[in-house]
């Protein structure tokens, strides 16, 4: 396993913020703060270690998927491929997991009206449909998909039920966590592309879905004593208290970047339009405020991968995360103090130009955003 990678993870996806990327990638560095991180927690015997454990289960999935696949190929266009891929596949992720064998479950209901899923492990429902089963469409004629979507199904029912707060639904594609979600116009979930990461044999994709989804972090007397459930509730602690932090560090920020403006030599039409009153104090303050504000805008959506669209060249992506981001700046801030050289601020012009024009910047993958903050005469 990656220690101390900042990596972003092509083939997981957290929707509605459910498990930040800060905190996946704290969970992907083994990050030692973070409780529950520890073999103990994940019921290793002694002198087992994480990573070891990780890759036995690759190696066994590995030879699933293939032998899963093969079987498929067998199988009509329009078969649904359910059993197979619950015996084949997903049976075999499941006790990898340390699930063991599911226990299917049936009748239950809320106020009289049914919910077909499929299994149930303790107080998580699971809900596996076969891999020809769309997870956000209904599926005529096929159990647990007929009346809605398999995701659908699972979280109307965690929604409705006092009872259970997590769940899990896959098609063997891909596999998604759910958690009761207030929200009714809002998905929250965290997705792992199953066919990503064994077709690319992205071993560190498959490493954090390991860690994420084994049978430890949904056990416990009571749902609130998961350890998904504790690392939810210390991701919003974090977000809390980051928030209270953001305004002392905007002001900082404000006058470090104004200072630093003003200082660089080359920037003699700043300094004479504030000798001659063409730019007041009080405007330079507020162009500064709006770059803070981008800065931060481009931390966070770079932190949870909702900068670049979904299907963006790959190449574009890896040479924008090289030599463009602001995740390189903050690293290189880490290691070294500034120089007197304006080319990182440069690059970070690039970003902004490309963010603010009507074309963008295909050569590292980022689209026009629009809006007030990347308007050109933002930050004159």
């Amino acid at each position: 396993m990656r220690r101390g990678s900042n990596r972003q993870f092509t083939a997981i996806h957290s929707e509605g913020g459910l498990l930040p990327s800060d905190l996946l990638q704290r969970v992907a560095a083994g990050d030692r703060s973070l409780p529950g991180l520890d073999p103990a927690a994940y019921h290793l015997g002694r002198g087992e270690r994480l990573n070891e454990a990780i890759a036995r289960s690759w190696n066994r999935v590995r030879a699933a998927w293939q032998g899963f696949t093969e079987a498929l190929k067998g199988l009509p266009d329009a078969d649904p491929a359910i059993g197979l891929t619950r015996e084949r596949w997903l049976g075999i992720i499941f006790q990898e997991l340390h699930y063991g064998r599911l226990p299917r479950v049936s009748g239950l209901e809320i106020d009289g009206k049914p919910y077909p899923i499929s299994h149930m492990w303790g107080d998580v429902p699971i809900h596996l449909v076969g891999y020809g089963v769309d997870l956000d469409r209904r599926t005529p004629g096929v159990a647990g998909a007929a009346r809605s979507s398999p995701h659908g199904l699972l979280q109307e029912f965690i929604n409705r039920s006092d009872q259970h707060l997590w769940g899990i639904v896959s098609n063997g594609r891909k596999l998604r966590l759910l958690r009761d979600n207030v929200s009714l116009t809002r998905q929250s979930y965290v997705e792992f592309d199953l066919e990503s990461i064994m077709e690319g044999e992205s071993y560190p994709d498959f490493s954090l879905f390991w860690l994420l989804c084994h049978e430890s972090r949904l056990e416990g007397d009571k749902p609130s004593e998961f350890w998904l459930e504790r690392w939810v509730q210390i991701a919003q602690e974090q977000g809390t208290r980051a928030l209270n932090d953001l305004r002392d560090a905007v002001e900082e920020a404000i006058q470090t970047l104004g200072a630093g403006f003003l200082k660089y030599p080359g920037n003699h039409s700043l300094k004479q339009k504030l000798r001659e009153g063409q730019l007041t104090g009080g405007n330079y303050q507020n162009q500064l405020l709006r770059l803070v504000y981008r800065l931060v805008f481009l931390f966070v959506a770079e932190d949870r991968d909702l900068l670049h669209p979904k299907d963006v060249d790959p190449s574009a992506r890896e040479l924008y995360a090289e030599y463009y981001s602001t995740a390189r700046l903050r690293k290189q801030a880490e290691r070294s103090r500034g120089s007197k050289h304006p080319d990182l601020y440069r690059s970070l012009r690039v970003v902004m130009d490309a963010l603010e024009s009507d074309q963008g910047a295909s050569v590292i993958g980022l689209a026009p955003m629009g809006g007030g903050l990347w308007a050109p005469d933002c930050i004159p």
